[in-house]
């Protein structure tokens, strides 16, 4: 085993957690929703200084590793954003382009396959509905509630399966 495959991981969401994405909100309140400009929007988040400080203070013990909803196809966006805030490098795990299931699951999911080999020594997320489903899976979890909520966002989460 390498040093840092014996680091426990420490999990962190991105939108809502470090990124702010209250500029991009009215993407999502008219119908349809327009998921394109929601995303294409996400490079210009500014970073939410109590996720990002977490996270920094994090990495001196664990393997940081980053957990989003956002499709794949946001993947050189998301990762040009991460660096230019400084945040740790981290394999960071996305959805497919084409699955639509609530993060609540898509997330566990990730979680629970990352266990297999490693320490998670915690979640870091917003959405209330990730949190509860982590805890009761056993998982410990630190809830973002750092940022402005978002009705919008949250319903989006939990119905179209997009973040």
């Amino acid at each position: 085993m390498t040093e840092s495959s014996e680091r426990p991981v420490a999990v962190f969401d991105l939108d809502n957690t470090l990124a702010d994405t209250a500029h991009r909100q009215h993407f999502l309140e008219g119908r349809p929703r327009d998921w394109n400009g929601f995303f294409a929007a996400a490079p210009a988040d500014p970073p939410l200084a109590e996720g990002v400080s977490l996270a920094l203070e994090t990495a001196r013990e664990c393997e940081i590793v980053y957990l989003t909803g956002r499709p794949e196809r946001c993947r050189r966006d998301t990762l040009d954003w991460l660096a230019a805030q400084g945040l740790p490098e981290g394999r960071v795990h996305m959805r497919s382009n084409t699955d639509r299931r609530p993060a609540r699951f898509t997330k566990l999911e990730i979680l629970r396959r990352l266990a297999r080999d490693r320490e998670v020594r915690f979640l870091v997320d917003d959405d209330e509905l990730v949190c509860d489903d982590a805890e009761r899976a056993g998982f410990p979890v630190v809830r973002a509630r750092w940022a402005a909520e978002s009705a919008a966002l949250r319903d989006a989460q939990e119905r179209e399966g997009r973040t």
